[in-house]
């Protein structure tokens, strides 16, 4: 208990600066238990439905699902960030859950938004204020959790600006795309790595297209992938929840 109690202290005090960049880091760490392996963002769906069916399909792919994040989430990540206060997140989360189109694509949003914002009050014990909104929100049940409020709500905390919010949102979410690409055997571990680093300058483009914009632009611009992921519960055998 004394050794959380020092590190707590540590944070707050001068020495802060460099201490928040691991945990900065260790937000975007892939061993960070929020659950975002266990979605594949639609791809199984459009695998099995033929959309998907070579490489250069899967590159298109993941450009669109990348376009699709960042008009309709990153206003989200970039409004909870800048203002990291449960009352906008509260209004953050209500709108997205209005906002989202299809169940399989909202339920999975909460699953991962409750899954961070857990662990996130659990691990980043230096703000207080995490568990406080959580447990607040959890006693009225009026909250979701959706996940690109949540995301920017930590990132602001921890202090990330919030371009870097947004371009570390659309990082996790390419990231995890292919990485279901690659346990669905639709590139090898060396090709996926090769793939991501060829998208990332077209994420780079798209971020730049879409970043600090307001809730109320947020749109939908790849319907077709939404109608897809929203088919994914009727596959008859898959291997990721979404």
């Amino acid at each position: 208990m004394e050794e959380v109690k020092d590190v707590t202290r540590r944070f707050s005090s001068r020495e802060s600066a460099p201490l928040l960049q691991w945990s900065k880091w260790q937000l975007l760490d892939s061993i960070l238990p929020t659950g975002g392996f266990a979605h594949s963002f639609g791809l199984e769906a459009a695998m099995q439905a033929q959309i998907v069916a070579q490489p250069q399909h899967l590159q298109s792919y993941i450009i669109h699902t990348l376009e699709n994040t960042g008009s309709l989430l990153l206003p989200f990540v970039y409004s909870a960030a800048a203002s990291p206060d449960l009352q906008t997140f509260q209004h953050l989360d209500m709108i997205l859950d209005a906002t989202l189109t299809n169940e399989v694509s909202r339920k999975a949003s909460v699953s991962q938004g409750s899954a961070l914002m857990r662990v996130s009050s659990s691990v980043f014990s230096e703000f207080p204020s995490l568990k406080m909104m959580r447990n607040a929100c959890l006693s009225n049940g009026d909250v979701c959790f959706h996940h690109a409020p949540v995301f920017g709500l930590v990132c602001g905390l921890v202090g990330l600006d919030g371009e870097t919010c947004q371009r570390a949102y659309m990082y996790i979410t390419m990231r995890d795309i292919i990485s279901a690409a690659t346990r669905l055997n639709l590139v090898g571990p060396l090709g996926a790595a090769v793939l991501q680093h060829q998208i990332s300058l077209v994420a780079e483009e798209l971020l730049t297209k879409w970043k600090n914009r307001g809730v109320e632009e947020a749109c939908q611009t790849s319907p077709l992938l939404d109608t897809v992921q929203g088919c994914h519960s009727y596959l008859f055998s898959r291997l990721f929840c979404s």
